[in-house]
């Protein structure tokens, strides 16, 4: 039987790229995300590689939701082996000060209590077998802070912390912990941060060449495809154009 993958945040960008790489690889697929129509879309793309995909339309906020949809799954896709912890936004970006606390909760809630929600309902599965892979996606700035972006960076500080917690948690029930911490990714990310601001988010890509989501996805299809004894801890994957969360070499 092929293994399952369950991927948060699969509508567009890392995520949508990680389901393609997966079910390349034959791996059945959850999808999960808040636009139905988009999990459809993909659904139909997924199932031309002649695997299993089960879209599910929720938000991860929403703790009530993760437990009901996530927590009584079919019987046969209840034994998840990889999940995929890839939802996540930045909201706003300016001085704590001037900051909208609509944009901090936004983050907050998504970043961290969502990660935290699906991770709960998801794990005791897997610490039952006694097998599993999950997969954290940071960011750099979860690495360093950068000014006018504190909330975002803490609490993607917070996954990096929440990542080192569930490998010491997990360590006696074999179950592999994985951060993957992308730089610069030209995906929706900036469009959602800039508040649907095209002009604005364009701008944070221009003069360089930026990573797209399928170089993050083929970073986590190395990460899956290692032997059991195999484990990485955590990956920073940058362009090479740049250096730091800030500093990049523009032409």
């Amino acid at each position: 039987m092929s293994a399952i993958a369950l991927i948060t945040g699969a509508t567009s960008g890392i995520g949508e790229a990680a389901a393609l790489i997966l079910a390349d690889h034959k791996t059945d697929l959850i999808i999960t995300g808040r636009r139905q129509e988009r999990l459809t879309l993909l659904k139909n793309k997924l199932e031309t590689r002649n695997v299993r995909v089960l879209p599910l339309c929720f938000d991860v906020r929403e703790e009530a939701a993760v437990k009901m949809i996530l927590g009584n799954l079919p019987e046969e896709w209840r034994k998840i082996d990889i999940l995929i912890n890839n939802a996540g936004l930045a909201s706003g970006m300016g001085p704590l000060q001037e900051g909208d606390s609509d944009d901090w909760n936004r983050m907050i809630d998504t970043n961290v209590k969502g990660l935290l929600y699906v991770t709960r309902t998801i794990a005791p599965g897997m610490v039952e077998r006694k097998s599993g892979h999950i997969i954290n996606i940071g960011s750099i700035a979860g690495k360093e802070v950068y000014p006018n972006g504190g909330v975002y960076c803490a609490t993607k500080h917070a996954v990096g912390a929440l990542t080192q917690g569930m490998r010491m948690d997990m360590l006696p029930h074999h179950i592999k912990v994985t951060q993957i911490n992308p730089g610069a990714v030209e995906t929706e990310f900036s469009l959602v941060r800039f508040h649907g601001d095209k002009a604005q988010a364009d701008k944070m890509y221009e003069g360089y060449e930026n990573l797209v989501a399928a170089d993050i996805a083929e970073c986590i299809w190395f990460v899956v495809s290692r032997p059991p004894h195999v484990n990485i801890n955590d990956m920073v994957v940058m362009p090479t154009a740049q250096a730091s969360a800030v500093l990049f070499h523009k032409e």
